[in-house]
């Protein structure tokens, strides 16, 4: 039995057009007995001068509908009561030819219903319009943030399928004005769509219909940015370009502050949990990172999604990444005592190795620091690649002097060959750090297995993004990147250091002072105006912080 708490926030706009047509059906006939019930009584009573109870009078109803029979009252004497009668005899025949067509029909088609039948009211929603990635990744990142969408999908036995298994969605031509006013075209909020050479058709005719339309656009190349966006696309996003940033991003050391005292730096870091690790499965507020008295947890990096200040009941898979602030001697120590997590380098990887050089291998390289000696990787000569030749091939990663790199990005078009050229890179040099691409998101797993640290899926990432972007937040963007600043103490001071981080839930949070040429992170030290204080964040938060607070 469902709970009466089941049924909290159920609003009638939820019901589907074929929920709230049988409800108003079911509503009408009972409407329609009782009134029939009502007058039945009162003429019997003032016009046969037969009075009857009301169980009486509510069997003669039925069974006149029903055209079972008419009761036995019959006859009646009064014009007056033999016409009611016969209304309600043609009453009973159109409700039976009504029951038949709403209710016994459909349950015996072959076909299902209209699948416009299905969706609920829809109001400032989202509308899906040619999406070719992996559409229920993205409906149920949307289902989770309860956000409300319709998915038009051009494929039918695809639309069907979806519908029946309790999606939004309906079969349609995202290029025609009829399809997306189906979809409350007029009424949305955000288009979102991905379909490569049609996106244009698509995006101007939901934008005739809707002046007001967000539209975001995943595309293949940044190159057509500039196009998009005088349609009037407001975000154009190419996923390989954004994740071959993020994966060089992740190939290299985060920040570090120097305070007055030598050997006792406060630093950022991200300590990435490696497959086969102890960490696995264990939540956030139970590691030692998060608990340990000296160090800080700012964020974390879960399948690519950034998290500032992540839930305590988190837990950690091997595709995690903690970030963590502190003095650079306790991150050393806690690191090095959990096997199974890598430790962090001394330096910046100095040597880095991408293998596949299209617009993701181009955009990592792109993003590495100036001083990275990086070498690429590439099987077409027309690539402009430092070695060309099959990545999967031992003598192609022993050219590009795989075995002396610190970190290997692999951002290859095709997952079997990301598959394996991670296998050959584990097995010609077992300390690289691996970062990789794949495009299906369970082939992620795979890639574990096969022996990468860090692993990011297309699909996945466009999902979130998609469905952050609904919701009205961001994540995995590469601009958002974590910060540590070192201000004045003036507007914490008198409080803890435990107490500030409690309140701190704006994006960035409170590492710890510096006082007297010393670091102090424990969460008792008190804050005193003359101190320093460690601030991190992302970008926009630091930003924020510095205007705000940092200001007064």
């Amino acid at each position: 039995m469902r709970e009466l708490s089941d049924f909290e926030g159920f609003h009638p706009r939820d019901l589907t057009g074929r929920q709230r047509l049988i409800l108003v059906y079911g509503t009408g006939l009972i409407a329609l007995i009782v009134s029939f019930t009502v007058l039945y009584l009162r003429g019997m009573r003032t016009l046969e001068n037969r009075p009857r109870s009301v169980f009486q009078a509510i069997n003669t109803v039925i069974a006149t509908m029903t055209t079972t029979g008419y009761g036995a009252d019959a006859p009646w004497t009064s014009p007056a009561m033999n016409l009611f009668v016969s209304v309600m005899q043609v009453s009973g025949v159109v409700v039976g030819f009504v029951t038949l067509r709403v209710l016994i029909i459909p349950l015996f088609e072959r076909t299902p219903l209209k699948l416009d039948d299905r969706l609920s009211v829809k109001d400032d929603h989202v509308v899906i319009a040619g999406y070719e990635r992996d559409t229920e990744e993205l409906l149920n990142e949307l289902e989770a943030l309860d956000v409300g969408y319709v998915l038009i999908e051009d494929d039918e036995e695809e639309a069907k399928r979806l519908s029946d298994d309790g999606y939004q969605a309906i079969n349609g031509d995202p290029e025609e004005r009829r399809d997306l006013d189906r979809a409350s075209i007029g009424e949305a909020a955000l288009l979102i769509t991905d379909a490569g050479d049609r996106t244009a058709s698509v995006v101007l005719t939901a934008l005739e219909a809707n002046e007001e339309l967000r539209v975001l656009s995943f595309t293949t190349s940044t190159r057509r940015r500039a196009a998009l966006a005088e349609i009037g696309v407001d975000r154009s996003v190419p996923p390989h370009v954004l994740i071959g940033q993020r994966l060089a991003e992740k190939a290299t050391t985060p920040v570090t502050i120097e305070t007055q005292s030598s050997g006792d730096n406060i630093a950022i870091r991200e300590i990435l949990v490696r497959r086969g690790s102890p960490l696995h499965g264990v939540r956030v507020g139970e590691s030692p990172l998060a608990n340990h008295p000296d160090l800080t947890l700012v964020a974390g990096w879960f399948d690519g999604e950034l998290r500032l200040q992540p839930s305590q009941d988190e837990r950690l898979t091997p595709n995690s990444v903690l970030v963590v602030a502190g003095p650079e001697q306790s991150i050393d120590e806690v690191a090095s005592e959990v096997a199974g997590v890598r430790r962090p380098r001394d330096s910046v990887h100095s040597r880095i190795a991408i293998a596949g050089l299209g617009e993701g291998g181009v955009a990592a390289r792109d993003a590495l620091p100036d001083d990275a000696q990086v070498t690429t990787i590439d099987q077409s000569p027309d690539a402009g690649a430092d070695v060309v030749g099959d990545v999967t091939e031992p003598e192609t990663l022993r050219a590009a002097d795989l075995e002396e790199a610190s970190a290997l990005v692999v951002t290859v078009d095709d997952d079997a060959t990301a598959l394996l050229t991670i296998a050959m890179a584990r097995s010609l040099a077992p300390d690289v750090e691996v970062l990789a691409r794949v495009t299906d998101t369970e082939k992620a797993t795979a890639a574990f297995r096969a022996g990468a640290d860090y692993v990011l899926s297309i699909q996945r990432v466009c999902a979130r993004l998609a469905a952050a972007e609904a919701h009205g937040e961001r994540v995995m963007d590469p601009v958002n990147q974590i910060r540590l600043v070192r201000t004045n103490a003036a507007p914490f001071a008198g409080r803890s250091l435990s107490a500030v981080r409690a309140d701190s839930g704006h994006g960035w949070t409170v590492v710890g002072i510096a006082r007297d040429g010393r670091t102090h992170t424990g969460p008792t030290t008190e804050i005193a105006s003359e101190d320093d204080v460690f601030v991190a964040g992302s970008d926009a938060a630091i930003q924020e912080f510095e205007q705000t607070v940092g200001s007064e």
